[in-house]
């Protein structure tokens, strides 16, 4: 697969570099998950609601307001998702000891050893596969981490594109 083809004028190779950098992405989320598959704590869910599981696995403790805030949705939305998975045994709601009225979220024990298990299995597949690369691919790769983590930043949607989105 060819990336990044120099078609002349900068919008063009802009445009490009954005189709050609989806594309890339895009093929790797796909080979991995169907290398790793999924969590059966994960299999039957939503996207959304795998993703916030897997923001509270990482996060434990974050509170709704700020779980919506990381994944651009309104709180009333994560609200909903928070009691989804409580009902499912995969998050616990606790109220914050200085304001008990912001809800702290955690994974029950269950879930995050399922998860945990899961993020070694794709951690462990994507080692074996920089691995096998030429040691320059893994330097280009490294000296792309900075740049891909600015242009999540310039991605995330602001507290006014959240709100119009509703």
């Amino acid at each position: 697969m060819k990336y990044l083809c120099d078609r002349g004028n900068l919008e063009d190779v802009t445009e490009t570099l954005a189709e050609d950098l989806l594309a890339a992405i895009g093929l790797v989320r796909r080979r991995l998950r169907r290398s790793a598959g999924r969590p059966l704590a994960l299999s039957t869910l939503t996207g959304s609601q795998a993703e916030l599981v897997r923001l509270v696995r990482r996060n434990p403790g974050i509170s709704v307001a700020e779980a919506a805030a990381e994944l651009g949705l309104v709180a009333n939305t994560v609200s909903t998702l928070v009691g989804q998975l409580t009902e499912r045994g995969m998050l616990l709601r606790a109220p914050d000891e200085s304001d008990r009225r912001i809800a702290r979220l955690t994974l029950t024990e269950p879930a995050r050893e399922q998860v945990e298990a899961w993020r070694d299995r794709r951690a462990a597949l994507v080692n074996e596969a920089l691995d096998e690369l030429r040691p320059a691919d893994r330097d280009a790769l490294r000296a792309a981490l900075p740049a891909l983590g600015v242009l999540a930043e310039r991605l995330t949607p602001s507290e006014r594109d959240v709100k119009e989105s509703v």
